[in-house]
């Protein structure tokens, strides 16, 4: 009898992966690249996708660890496999709460190395701490160092919203980061990994040598998986999957792709697999939303609730490519930290123009994002927004309007506007309503564009077409005759379906839809 493949979920260290039987996608290949044509580098890839790994591997090669390399790609190269001092600082696993945090856990790590290259300057500010362990590290081992940074934003992005603690960290950070910079005659490789980079951080402007491969078409498959790679390392527990959930293999490959496939880390990027949930799928037989259930970063929450952004604008956004890779200090551009952050991937490249399409990468990201924002605009509690859901779809499909825009006119009189811009509502009434409509998984299509102007809101299910016109403070009359007077029908008249419009109109005063009209056609 086979035995089990082991599914390395959350595993992060090389040694024990290759130590414990763990089935390993070798990405090894890139880490005789990164050694061989290059000495400092900056990776941005989003929570869950292996950076952890990565940095583990490349600490693995210049400890001289052979062993743990044996039938890989690189071991196939001509290396020394020299040992090297590695200094590996993982600042993910920390809380950062207090002016004294980012020191305590530098000192955690200093105090380690202290003991193998001297403790002489242990007084000294961090800054010249870590240089002279830099200096006695290679005078004691006659070899350059290797110095590895794992997560090196998760201070600042833990601390999003709360500038004083901020700035602390930004000087604490740059004052220790700089000897990448000031030691490189002592360095022999250098690596910081994120989710976000902040272009306009001082710690990049000084760190002007750090090679950033984020966007490279060369390193774009570095983290995650390709579907060759799920072929030639999982097909048997694709196959597992398919048969447990009674579908054949090419649909179990097909809804494998469908939620954790997608994402594209470079303009000719190859289709990559979130690795996190996939594994997750694999091992547990069932494909769900594992890459939300480990957590929503608090400093997108943060920024979708004070930034106020239309949700309509996040399909199929263009932005430049150069962007992608410069997200602001102030959290003040959503774009491009939710490009970093996974929940935004490049669709298409416009080579003339540097431009590129933005969308979802995949269902699971999708669903998950929308689900949080229902929770966040609605306050509904974990598990109601499904639920709330299901009952308008029921609805909705049976034609049921009525009841759909009864639930709907409770789901906002159940929220507590303290948070809310009042002079923002209507912004608010439409995220919501889209929201709704979107989780629904029927095509939804905010304004609209006709020759006679914008539909706020068209619905298609199997057996209807909705048309919704929504006013603030006005009537319910009001925004029908508008569906009427602009003729908003017209495209639509052949399309076969039974064509319902719903005027709506929302009131200020008690926050919620005061009335609305249903005509059918």
């Amino acid at each position: 009898m086979a035995m089990a493949e082991k599914y390395p979920i959350g595993v992060q260290n090389f040694m024990s992966l290759r130590e414990n039987g763990y089935t390993y996608v070798d990405k090894t290949e890139y880490v005789e690249k990164l050694i061989t044509k290059g000495k400092y580098y900056f990776l941005s890839r989003p929570r869950r996708f292996g950076k952890s790994l990565l940095l583990s591997t490349i600490e693995a090669y210049y400890q001289g660890r052979r062993d743990l390399f044996e039938g890989l790609a690189i071991s196939r190269g001509d290396h020394d496999w020299q040992p090297h001092p590695v200094l590996h600082i993982a600042l993910n696993a920390w809380d950062y709460d207090s002016p004294e945090s980012l020191l305590q856990k530098f000192s955690y790590d200093f105090e380690r190395w202290e003991k193998l290259y001297g403790s002489e300057r242990h007084t000294a500010p961090h800054s010249e701490r870590f240089r002279y362990i830099i200096e006695q590290a290679y005078a004691l081992t006659g070899q350059k160092v290797v110095i590895l940074i794992d997560e090196y934003d998760k201070p600042l992005l833990d601390t999003a919203g709360n500038k004083p603690l901020q700035d602390t960290y930004r000087a604490q950070l740059k004052s220790v980061y700089g000897n990448l910079k000031n030691c490189d005659q002592y360095i022999e490789f250098a690596m910081l990994t994120g989710v976000s980079r902040f272009g306009k951080l001082s710690i990049f402007s000084d760190l002007n040598n750090l090679q950033d491969i984020s966007l490279s078409d060369e390193y774009s498959a570095i983290c995650g998986m390709t579907i060759e790679e799920i072929h030639d390392n999982f097909d048997a527990g694709v196959r597992q999957l398919a048969v447990r959930n009674e579908m054949s293999a090419d649909e179990a490959y097909a809804q494998l792709k469908k939620n954790y496939d997608g994402y594209h880390f470079s303009p000719t990027s190859p289709d990559m697999y979130n690795p996190f949930s996939l594994l997750s799928a694999l091992s547990s037989g069932y494909i769900g939303a594992y890459w939300f259930s480990t957590g929503t970063p608090s400093f997108l929450v943060k920024m979708i609730r004070d930034m106020q952004i239309d949700l309509r604008d996040l399909e199929h956004i263009e932005e430049k490519l150069n962007n992608l890779m410069d997200a602001s200090f102030d959290l003040s551009n959503a774009i491009p930290l939710m490009y970093q952050s996974g929940y935004l991937t490049i669709r298409s490249y416009d080579r003339r123009f540097g431009t590129v399409q933005l969308d979802y990468p995949n269902e699971e990201v999708e669903q998950g994002f929308l689900d949080m924002l229902m929770k966040i605009y609605t306050q509904s509690r974990a598990g109601r927004s499904e639920f709330d859901v299901r009952r308008f779809v029921l609805d909705v499909e049976a034609g049921r309007v009525d009841d759909f825009m009864t639930r709907l006119q409770a789901l906002f009189s159940g929220y507590q506007y303290d948070q809310i811009d009042l002079g923002n509502l209507e912004l608010h009434y439409r995220n919501v309503i889209y929201l709704v409509m979107k989780l629904m998984g029927f095509y939804t299509h905010a304004e609209m564009r006709t020759a006679a102007g914008r539909i706020d809101l068209l619905v298609r299910t199997p057996d209807y077409l909705y048309l919704f016109e929504f006013k603030v403070n006005k009537s319910a009359q009001a925004a029908m005759d508008q569906i009427n007077d602009r003729d908003y029908l017209l495209p639509f008249h052949a399309d076969g379906r039974k064509i319902v419009k719903v005027g709506v109109n929302f009131d200020d005063t008690i926050r919620s839809i005061s009335e609305w009209i249903v005509e059918s056609e």
